[in-house]
């Protein structure tokens, strides 16, 4: 078997409901949209989800297996493959309401080649699977990085009080956490999003990157803070958007040999160059995502990059504007 990421969780049917009264599907799901980034930008990638040998399942395989995602085997037990209600507003950002059945295939797990582990969101959350993913998550590590979106869903997980500790249970056990500052805002009401950044990053993770939508992304290390900001694009809709964020930060990673359990050590000691660019990136390949309707994440061809990024000395913040209108940070 060849070095891959395995993201392991759910893959469904997206109903998107638009302001004008149309409807559309369209196969998503948070991790199946993470591991459909990570395929579409060239990586090998497998994925342990829970599908029906149905339509709507047919659809989401051929969808995967289009953008070059393997399913793991045992993928397809579930009675009937899961659906999520998608209603977007005026500025194209959604609400969700899940008819979802979950669970952890039967032997799914990271291998001596597997290099990342990710996995969040519903699945992490949602009985019976989320206690096999966070057992498969605690195994995982001595093999491989660990990454974690909570990309929080209060409509299926329940209350955030009861939510947060196992939440926090997951982030401890992470290399590299995503979280966008609306997730924050539902799991401790109040704080400001950077401040349980910092929190969480003392728990474990080498780094934890905070989403703030449009306005960009910042990422805390041990080498200090980066902010980057979001391209200007006009958006279709934010489906799968933190999605395509959360698997160009994984092909980074890759490409930058900062993961598996070796590189542990390597990735706490990013520097706040590298982090930068890891960042200007994973903007890029969400901008376009909101710019195209669906979770639709780009290919290699759909991006083109900042020229350089620039970290300063002293922590602080200098940005500058390329010719795509992509902000610079150092």
């Amino acid at each position: 078997m060849s070095a891959h990421v395995l993201a392991v969780g759910e893959a469904l049917v997206d109903v998107v409901h638009r302001p004008d009264g149309t409807s559309e599907e369209h196969p998503g799901g948070s991790l199946a949209n993470v591991a459909l980034t990570l395929g579409r930008l060239g990586r090998d990638v497998r994925l342990a989800t829970w599908l029906g040998r149905d339509a709507r399942g047919d659809d989401v395989r051929s969808w995967l297996a289009g953008s070059r995602v393997v399913l793991a085997p045992g993928s397809d037990g579930a009675s009937r493959t899961s659906v999520a209600q998608a209603t977007l507003d005026e500025a194209g950002a959604a609400t969700y309401e899940f008819d979802l059945d979950w669970q952890v295939p039967a032997g799914a797990g990271a291998g001596d080649d597997t290099l990342a582990v990710h996995t969040g969101s519903i699945a992490a959350m949602l009985p019976p699977g989320d206690a096999d993913v966070r057992e498969l998550v605690e195994v995982a590590r001595a093999t491989s990085t660990v990454t974690y979106d909570p990309n929080a869903r209060p409509a299926i997980m329940g209350d955030a009080d009861v939510v947060r500790p196992r939440v926090e249970e997951i982030v401890a056990l992470s290399d590299v956490v995503k979280v966008s500052d609306e997730d924050l805002a539902w799991l401790y009401p109040g704080r400001e999003p950077l401040d349980v950044a910092r929190a969480w990053q003392a728990t474990g993770p080498a780094v934890v990157v905070v989403t703030f939508g449009g306005e960009g992304a910042t990422a805390v290390t041990a080498a200090g803070e980066v902010a980057v900001a979001a391209p200007r694009v006009d958006v279709v809709d934010t489906v799968g958007a933190g999605d395509s964020f959360m698997g160009a930060l994984l092909d980074w990673l890759w490409g930058a040999d900062l993961l598996g359990a070796a590189r542990r050590d390597a990735l706490r000691a990013i520097d706040r160059a590298a982090t930068a660019r890891m960042l200007v990136r994973a903007v890029a390949v969400a901008a376009v995502t909101v710019s195209r309707a669906g979770a639709n994440p780009p290919w290699p061809h759909d991006l083109i990059g900042p020229d350089r990024v620039r970290v300063g000395e002293h922590g602080t913040d200098e940005r500058g504007t390329d010719e795509h209108g992509a902000e610079e940070h150092s």
